[in-house]
């Protein structure tokens, strides 16, 4: 099937395997094979994820206040740090957030169907993202009610004052209730934690709180929308994944692979290091390119390709190494379980109106997500049940 997800770094993949590009007043190297990827990501030492705020390509420092943890560490410090909330990430295994989640997208496409059309991105991507996190995070479903009105990205640059963003004051009130009246969510474990003996400072909670909330918000959003939109480009998917249901799980690594909605991620060079014939200075950072690797030739045959049906398919779209992604079993169950259900309910997807998501750096242009999709969608016509 035709790839509607195009390579950006195709050429500079296979000449340099390197692109030097403009953030601000930095020039930041983007490593763009799948080896030199992986082989980063493994090596902390020389690739650090221990500097503040620098690990987002641009950098965040205007947007929030404290750390995002565990991400901004370094072994073996973000192992202590990863296991106090790994078993809340780990819930998207259990058999009653399954079930959740389940319902939650049966709802939101019958909701979908008894509509004219639908927006996708803000209509169905969005609600299903927020209320799929509080089965997560173990908060009542209402919660999602106050983070959909924060819209598809959860940082808003409040005239310099990160503290002063909604995002940040609503997770202080969580702590503080949190704090009065513990309960069994996300937020009273973080209060209740220890590291080293000691409880966590309060810029620690928020440090891992907003990854949670930040972290998987838009990458979701986006996945959900393209995949609408590739069922509308490519109709045939449907019948496929209804051939032969074993097919969902391939199928879901393809589009992570292909979608990877996360373009590259920093790292920091603490010591000067030669990158092929590029020199990074001390302190200077380097960028790892999930989404050039995802497309790498010499891995993947026919990259440009999407064969649901790949494997293996060893995709780096939740990254790799000490700081794999968290929240990746959770990406798998919405993105397993929307794919099993549009195939079994629909007929068909058609655009009404597609204004995708163009990230535009000068030295490349990807397209990521969409900002508004609007579809109409066709049901199939359910079996009579026997009599």
């Amino acid at each position: 099937m035709p790839c509607p997800f195009h390579d950006a770094f195709k050429t500079p993949r296979e000449k340099a395997g390197i692109l030097v590009n403009p953030f601000g007043d930095e020039e930041i190297p983007m490593l763009l094979k799948h080896a030199d990827v992986r082989e980063a990501a493994r090596d902390w030492e020389k690739f650090s994820s221990n500097r503040p705020f620098r690990v987002p390509i641009p950098s965040e420092e205007h947007l929030r206040s404290t750390r995002q943890l565990p991400i901004e560490l370094d072994p073996p410090e973000h192992q202590k740090f990863r296991q106090i909330v790994e078993p809340f990430f780990k819930r998207a295994k259990l058999p009653a957030v399954i079930a959740q989640v389940e319902t939650l997208i049966g709802h939101l496409i019958d909701d979908a169907l008894a509509q004219t059309e639908i927006e996708i991105v803000h209509q169905f991507a969005l609600p299903l993202q927020s209320r799929a996190l509080t089965y997560l995070l173990n908060t009542p479903e209402s919660a999602a009610d106050v983070w959909i009105n924060w819209g598809i990205h959860v940082f808003h640059d409040a005239s310099g004052d990160s503290s002063a963003s909604p995002l940040e004051i609503y997770l202080n009130q969580q702590f503080d209730r949190a704090a009065a009246v513990p309960g069994e969510d996300f937020f009273s474990a973080l209060t209740q934690a220890k590291i080293g003996g000691r409880r966590l400072t309060r810029a620690e909670m928020l440090g891992f709180a907003n990854l949670a909330f930040a972290g998987g918000r838009d990458t979701i959003i986006h996945s959900a929308s393209s995949i609408f939109n590739y069922i509308a480009q490519t109709p045939s998917v449907l019948e496929f994944l209804r051939a032969d249901p074993k097919r969902i799980v391939t199928a879901s690594e393809e589009f992570f692979r292909v979608m990877t909605p996360l373009t590259h991620i920093g790292r920091v060079c603490p010591a000067r290091t030669k990158i092929d014939d590029h020199e990074v200075a001390a302190e200077d950072r380097i960028a790892l390119g999930w989404a050039a690797a995802n497309f790498d030739e010499t891995v993947f045959e026919a990259p440009e390709e999407v064969r649901l049906d790949r494997k293996p398919n060893p995709h780096v779209a939740f990254g790799f190494g000490p700081h794999l992604c968290l929240g990746a079993p959770h990406a798998r169950l919405i993105v397993r379980t929307l794919l099993t259900q549009l195939s079994e309910r629909l007929e068909s997807v058609s655009v009404v109106e597609a204004i995708p998501n163009i990230e535009v750096q000068p030295t490349y242009e990807r397209a990521n997500g969409f900002h508004r999709l609007r579809v109409k969608l066709s049901g199939r016509a359910r079996a009579n049940p026997a009599p």
